[in-house]
């Protein structure tokens, strides 16, 4: 794992698989209806219970870019945030990525968790380039430093396979 202090946040990069990560909050890769099918959003109902996408879904559906959180099940976690990267067509864009970002971190600030653990938004079923997404979530994560937070004082991106890490390891070289 490595990582670099901001002003305020600690960011830090890792491989594995988010479900099993500890944090205030974990940040799911969701869809606007804020069903959870594959990907980020499978491993986190496998592992955290189905109740975490029945909390999900009561809640929906949302404005893409939306962020809304629920309880975390059985993840070693106090919440999960859905962030909304893309809607029914289960296609992204940057602009959604980079809200749905920033929304879930306000959302952590406001339910003042102390780490937030987020995956590659919108890589997967999105089909966002990942070092695309690596460099957007980097300077969100950095606009939002710059806003002071009093809660939030560390960003783990988790990346689970060995290239999304090496594509987020090189864009976090030039934070």
């Amino acid at each position: 794992m490595e990582a670099k202090k901001l002003k305020n946040i600690v960011v830090e990069i890792a491989r594995g698989d988010i479900s099993s990560v500890k944090a205030g909050a974990i940040v799911n890769a969701a869809n606007n209806g804020l069903w959870m099918g594959a990907g980020v959003a499978g491993a986190l109902k496998l592992r955290g219970g189905t109740q975490i996408e029945r909390e999900a879904v009561a809640k929906g559906p949302v404005r893409v870019g939306q962020a809304v959180e629920t309880g975390a099940g059985k993840l070693d976690a106090k919440y999960v945030i859905h962030a909304a990267v893309m809607g029914q067509d289960l296609k992204t864009d940057a602009g959604s990525i980079a809200l749905a970002a920033w929304n879930a971190l306000a959302a952590a600030e406001r339910l003042r968790v102390d780490s937030v653990a987020m995956p590659a938004l919108g890589t997967g079923v999105g089909g966002f380039p990942v070092k695309s997404c690596a460099r957007i979530l980097f300077e969100t994560v950095k606009k939002f430093d710059e806003t002071a937070p009093v809660y939030v004082k560390r960003v783990i991106f988790v990346l689970y396979t060995k290239k999304a890490f090496d594509d987020f390891e090189g864009c976090f070289r030039m934070v």
